[in-house]
């Protein structure tokens, strides 16, 4: 599905290197994880992926299914199925939730939506994520609390469909009911759709204990540098990052 390999960048017009050689594979149908300090570059390597403008690649290629999109848009990579669920989603005034979601859905597609069919699903999304149905009519994110802006996340991602889904610290934000919520409704979808994979960048294990992962990874100093599952990430719970070298797991060989 994804295959970062030997990935290196920086903030444009910047020397400080954020991501070093790192590297990744993710297969169909599974669940990765990364975790690590602040600053380390989670949230730099979710942007990266879907190209943010903001940073330079100055080595390695990024693969979906077998093809390299570093020469791609993000409208282009998003096309190709990646998602991805923002730490903090962008503010868009004057323009509904209800159109925004319309028009990215007939972009992707590249075809007009049944316009009966995209309301029922809107409806429904709206309804399992326990939306307010006024929501759609507002302008997109605008006057949002945290958690109702992530669960809008997972309403797009029902309603777009993609294949290769990040999710980039998707539990802040979030009380405990509306997380259980946000995680029913995301394994809901990968168990409709078995080829879909997950990253989650995360800081804590709480949300995992919904969403059970295949994989866990600890990044430091921007690479990858041990990978475990589920008990890895409780270990981190238990003992922080200070004993990164003393945590059980298996070291990445490139």
């Amino acid at each position: 599905m994804l295959v970062i390999k030997d990935l290196s960048c920086s903030v444009k017009d910047s020397d400080y290197s954020i991501l070093d050689h790192f590297s990744l594979t993710i297969n169909d149908g599974e669940i990765h994880v990364i975790m690590g300090p602040n600053g380390v570059g989670k949230s730099t390597l979710s942007k990266v992926i879907m190209g943010h403008y903001q940073y330079e690649i100055h080595s390695g290629d990024i693969l979906l299914d077998k093809e390299s999109i570093l020469n791609l848009d993000v409208d282009e990579r998003s096309r190709k199925g990646l998602f991805l669920c923002m730490q903090d989603p962008t503010v868009i005034d004057g323009v509904s939730n209800s159109e925004f979601l319309r028009t990215a859905k007939n972009s992707i597609t590249s075809k007009k939506v049944n316009l009966y069919t995209f309301i029922k699903e809107l409806e429904d999304g709206m309804k399992d994520l326990s939306l307010d149905e006024n929501m759609i009519h507002r302008s997109l994110n605008k006057g949002f609390s945290g958690g109702e802006k992530k669960k809008n996340e997972i309403l797009q991602m029902k309603i777009l469909k993609p294949k290769m889904i990040i999710l980039d610290e998707l539990d802040s934000g979030l009380d405990v009911d509306s997380l259980k919520i946000v995680c029913d409704n995301i394994n809901s979808y990968l168990k409709e759709n078995r080829t879909a994979s997950l990253l989650i960048i995360t800081h804590y294990p709480r949300i995992l204990e919904y969403i059970k992962p295949n994989f866990v990874h600890i990044l430091k100093d921007g690479k990858i540098v041990k990978t475990g599952d589920y008990q890895l990430a409780l270990e981190i719970e238990k003992n922080g990052y200070h004993g990164i070298n003393d945590i059980s797991g298996d070291d990445v060989s490139e």
